[in-house]
């Protein structure tokens, strides 16, 4: 496998629709005072900040010996393929991008926007990185619902308007749901090997059965959030449409896929969120 595969495939494109979804949301909100410019930006940061986290989390779990014989994609450190040490400077790289990124929006916007993406970076570190990662301890869902939520869809939103709203808000309920079962169904394929090597995440803590209930709960926060936009901006319920996607995963969680089985679950949710998102965008922005 050459070099550039091989990095390709370490930085886990396939998690780059969950980083793209809420910059969608948060700019569908913002309409009609969307600002193109501050939109790229703002997508810079999000792509720039998930490949760093991904090769940061591939550095801290490969050096703690914890992706040694994980289920899914290619890990860099734990297969022995590249340094410990490049992976973590690549990782650096990548926060660096996204961090001049988030400072040039700092510059046309607020100051206060510094303390966000400092805050970001340090979580994204902190879920696998240092002494005590909170991703090891069950707190993974919860930066994920804030950050992929919150953070993103609102931070997206306030680069462009300059203010804050409800809308904005609400918008980020499903995003962060929609992340969460992501995450959830990551953690659930690999709950049998991270319960041995001490990787206490939610879905070990939860057990198999409760991590199952968790995932369709999330799902089902999700699209019922839509009821509550709708309200607003009455285009939101497009986003229905893309429960479509969510069937089959459905009916693999429920009937006890595990390992490999939870990859097209994991592919599924992932589709289900993109789709969401820019359904989701689009409804927001011809409503707004």
């Amino acid at each position: 496998m050459s070099q550039a595969k091989l990095w390709i495939l370490g930085s886990r494109p396939r998690t780059l629709p969950a980083a793209i979804a809420p910059v969608l949301v948060g700019t569908g909100a913002a309409a009609p005072f969307v600002i193109p410019g501050r939109a790229l930006l703002a997508l810079v940061v999000a792509l720039a900040l998930q490949i760093g986290v991904n090769f940061a989390n591939d550095y801290s779990d490969g050096i703690r010996g914890s992706d040694s014989k994980r289920v899914g994609p290619l890990r860099l450190v734990g297969s022995g393929q590249v340094s410990a040490t490049h992976v973590r400077n690549v990782a650096f790289l990548f926060f660096f991008i996204g961090a001049l990124a988030g400072l040039w929006l700092a510059l046309l916007t607020t100051p206060w926007l510094i303390l966000v993406g400092a805050l970001s970076i340090l979580a994204a570190w902190g879920y696998t990185g240092g002494k005590k990662p909170y991703g090891y301890r069950g707190w993974g869902e919860v930066s994920v619902f804030i950050f992929f939520g919150f953070v993103a869809v609102v931070g997206t939103y306030f680069v462009q308007t300059e203010r804050v709203n409800l809308i904005s808000f609400i918008a980020a309920i499903p995003m962060g749901s929609l992340a969460c079962a992501l995450l959830l169904t990551n953690n659930l394929r690999d709950l049998p090997r991270d319960a041995q090597v001490g990787k206490e995440t939610l879905a070990v803590r939860l057990g198999d059965q409760k991590t199952r209930i968790l995932y369709q709960i999330a799902l089902f926060v999700s699209f019922l959030s839509i009821a509550l936009l709708a309200g607003w901006r009455a285009g939101a319920v497009i986003a229905l449409t893309s429960g479509i996607f969510v069937i089959e995963p459905l009916k693999a969680i429920r009937a006890g896929a595990k390992g490999m089985d939870l990859l097209p679950v994991l592919a599924a949710t992932g589709k289900t969120q993109l789709a969401f998102s820019i359904f989701l965008a689009f409804g927001l922005a011809v409503s707004a």
